[in-house]
């Protein structure tokens, strides 16, 4: 939110300055996510009337304009397209600075200029519009600019929990000051105004529960051409609202002033009664900024008798609105519960100053004060005259204010210190809240504008912020903490991540929610849960894979000239299914570059397959299974590459994937960088064998090497399966250490030479035994693969 520094100050008196302010807001909870600070440079800029602006002689869009500023009349050459007689406008006096320019006395086209006339951008007063800043026709000429527009001044902006939204309005910002400075409110309610006229528009509330209280009032005869005061457009820009007219300008105002969101409807385009309702299905309506949106049941309309009007708590209808041709207005306000309005802004990929405010709640006594601030503000700008005002309520639906006890050494126990009974009853008071104090502490009754008051802890919060955080002591929290037993049968997950680590891979984190359009790119959009309620479109669906969200963060760093990047994720993908939905954690990996970091011993080699192969096997040895126990198959899903890509199978479960993406999705992503990635199923290769103990034997081992030519469709898994099936215990290890192929072996096999390290337990291997283990085992590879010995 934001706000001007002074007209805080006009509402409760504040002993300290800017910055002190600051940081007692930011300490109690209001962060202040920024001060700008406006008027500092304006030494030397007055008010001034032109009383001439004729063409000038050799220029067509200069003109030469004779100045009045409360002395000598003054001569200036001034280019803006809105300089005429009667206007009165800043001047920088010669000597002056605007900017980061001194005005001198010059010659434009040979015409002398004794001062600027200056626009609201060049002053840094008013972006939006480069013509002379145009100031109120009763300004003092020769008066200084910054006493007439009441400057300096600065525009704060606070980040408020929702929570908060009592802070929405300089009033509930003024009591939370005023509470935390012990200073002196000076809020006015607004005047009652007496109906001049009888007209009013029958109301029909048929869902009260969602709208339990709704007023309205008539004005006729309002000018609705008639200029908002400059001070009511300075508040509005400096809460960053841009003026539009007097009357929508008003209901801006009022909504920044009280808290309580509004709409002015040109009462000549109304039809019949005013209903609030549910929205039909299929209905259509074109809001104020021209967009046709369709509803369903789930929206709430304001309507009349012949078409909705408005969108009920997040913006008004086009064919409705108060515009500079309109004469009557009819003003609404109204309390809309939160689960009425929350969502529905977002889901039509919408965020209004209505919506921010209804979704987190509004007070409801603010709609019968918020018509007549807006009514004395209309009367007294733009004229004309009021009808009564109608309020439609149903209290049952109104959200009930109850007390709240907070026991006095509740609070000491929590907050770790003693607090006066005296200073607690002030904090709470000073909150506007109705405090009774009794024997064991206080009863509390919260405004009604508190909706977050509901327990013991929220007064404690209160108390605590209220009485300074930094005033509470430091303490070390007291008591036994068990450890969390971690299953012997099961890896730990932070030592899979540790492992990951330890071979170059970085963790990352990324959104669960994901882009739709993405999940189809990858083939990954069947069984994704749409939301509800996305924060937007690009976040609207939850993930199925943890790759995309990956290969996005590692194609960022790759175009951040990080040419070798390896991340890693731990989370879970959502899978929507006729059971209903599923959770999966998975563990996920993506790679691209060089197979090592740079380094001066090896030559460069680009990451393949194998590499990242030799990962997930150090993955998943960590199981205590032997690598026989999982299995590689080649294929996969449709992102990975053809001829590069595998399943991981442990049994007769998939646990995961691996391969290189396919290059028709890299292009798809715009990823110029070939990456290797891997997904595998946590719960599934988590789960390990314990450890047993066993002899380990007295006498040496033998190596036999043995090359056989094989079919290359045969997987080295396959071979050692069969040669560990073949010689039983005596094989320790099966060691893989080369492999040839040449077309003199033939098309489609290889020689692999494999190590055969032989050992017994109960005596020494002789060569006669080795001879024999090699025998049978290439007898076996013969017999399963039709395998030949490589002479």
């Amino acid at each position: 939110m934001k706000f001007s520094e002074n007209w805080l100050r006009e509402l409760v008196e504040i002993p300290v300055g800017l910055d002190d302010l600051a940081h007692r807001l930011t300490m109690s909870g209001l962060e202040v996510e920024s001060i700008e600070r406006l008027g500092t440079q304006l030494d030397g800029i007055v008010v001034a009337e032109i009383l001439a602006a004729e063409r000038h002689p050799d220029a067509d869009k200069l003109k030469v304009c004779r100045v009045f500023a409360g002395g000598e009349t003054l001569q200036i050459v001034c280019g803006a397209p809105n300089a005429r007689v009667g206007l009165k406008a800043p001047l920088a006096m010669v000597g002056s600075t605007v900017g980061t320019i001194t005005i001198k006395p010059a010659k434009l086209r040979g015409i002398e200029s004794n001062g600027m006339l200056c626009s609201g951008k060049e002053l840094g007063l008013d972006a939006d519009f480069d013509g002379l800043f145009e100031l109120a026709s009763d300004a003092v000429v020769g008066q200084s600019l910054a006493d007439h527009l009441g400057l300096p001044d600065a525009e704060i902006e606070i980040g408020l929990t929702p929570n908060r939204s009592d802070c929405l309005g300089m009033h509930g910002l003024a009591r939370e000051v005023s509470a935390q400075l012990g200073s002196r409110l000076q809020l006015k309610d607004p005047p009652v105004i007496t109906a001049t006229h009888a007209g009013m528009l029958a109301v029909d509330v048929q869902s009260p529960a969602d709208c339990p209280r709704f007023c309205g009032r008539l004005l006729r005869g309002v000018d609705a051409r008639a200029r908002s005061p400059r001070w009511l457009s300075d508040r509005l820009r400096r809460a960053g609202v841009r003026p539009i007219s007097a009357v929508v300008d008003i209901t801006s105002y009022v909504m920044l002033e009280l808290g309580q969101p509004m709409h002015a409807y040109d009462a000549a385009t109304l039809q019949g009664a005013i209903c609030v309702r549910r929205a039909t299905p299929g209905e259509s309506l074109t809001l104020l900024d021209e967009r046709t949106v369709t509803l369903d049941p789930e929206y709430l309309v304001i309507a009349d008798s012949q078409q909705a009007i408005g969108l009920a708590g997040i913006m008004g209808g086009h064919a409705t609105r108060f515009t500079l041709d309109s004469r009557d207005v009819y003003l609404e306000a109204a309390h809309f519960v939160p689960a009425s309005i929350s969502g529905r802004a977002r889901k039509l990929g919408m965020h209004t100053d209505a919506s921010h405010r209804f979704e987190r709640g509004v007070d409801p006594q603010l709609p019968r004060k918020a018509i007549e601030r807006a009514t004395a503000l209309i009367l007294q700008i733009a004229g004309g005259e009021a009808g009564p005002i109608s309020e439609t309520q149903a209290i049952q639906h109104l959200p009930p204010v109850r007390s709240v006890n907070l026991r006095r050494q509740r609070l000491q126990r929590v907050l770790g210190v003693a607090i006066d009974d005296a200073d607690v009853a002030r904090i709470l008071g000073g909150l506007g809240m109705q405090v009774e104090t009794h024997v064991d502490g206080w009863t509390a009754m919260p405004p009604s504008s508190r909706f977050d008051i509901a327990i013991e802890e929220d007064l404690i919060e209160e108390v605590a912020r209220i009485h300074g955080y930094s005033k509470i002591p430091e303490q070390m929290p007291r008591g036994e903490i068990s450890a969390a037993r971690q299953p012997e049968g099961r890896i730990a997950t932070s030592r899979m991540r540790d492992h990951l680590a330890s071979r170059d891979y970085v963790e990352a984190i990324n959104y669960a929610f994901t882009d739709r359009t993405l999940l189809a790119k990858w083939s990954l959009a069947e069984g994704g849960i749409a939301l509800a309620n996305p924060l937007s479109a690009e976040l609207a669906v939850m993930r199925t894979s943890l790759l995309p969200g990956l290969v996005a963060a590692l194609d960022a760093n790759h175009k951040r000239q990080q040419s070798r990047v390896r991340l890693f994720e731990v989370g879970r993908s959502y899978h929507a299914s006729a059971d209903g939905t599923r959770e999966i954690e998975r563990i996920a990996g993506v790679a691209c570059g060089d197979a090592m970091a740079e380094q001066w011993s090896d030559a460069r080699r680009a990451l393949d397959y194998f590499d990242q192969k030799g990962d997930v096997e150090s993955l998943l040895a960590l199981s205590g299974a032997g690598i026989h126990e999982f299995r590689f198959e080649s294929g996969g899903p449709a992102f990975l590459h053809p001829g590069r890509g595998a399943t991981i199978w442990r049994g007769d479960c998939q646990v995961g994937v691996l391969g290189a993406l396919h290059p028709r999705l890299l292009k798809a992503l715009d990823v110029d960088a070939e990456v290797h990635v891997f997904e595998l199923d946590l719960e599934r290769i988590s789960q390990r064998s314990l450890p047993i103990c066993g002899e380990l034997s007295r006498f040496p081992s033998l190596r036999r090497d043995i090359a056989m030519v094989l079919s290359d469709q045969v997987r080295f898994a396959q071979i050692e399966a069969v040669v560990r099936r073949a010689l039983g215990d005596r094989l320790v290890e099966l060691v893989l250490f080369d492999r040839y192929s040449d077309k003199n072996l033939g098309i489609g096999v290889s020689s692999l030479a494999m190590g055969l390290i032989l050992q017994d337990r109960s005596r020494t291997l002789s060569d006669q035994d080795a001879d024999h283990c090699v025998e049978l085992a290439v007898s076996a590879l013969a017999t399963e693969f039709a395998a030949r010995l490589r002479g």
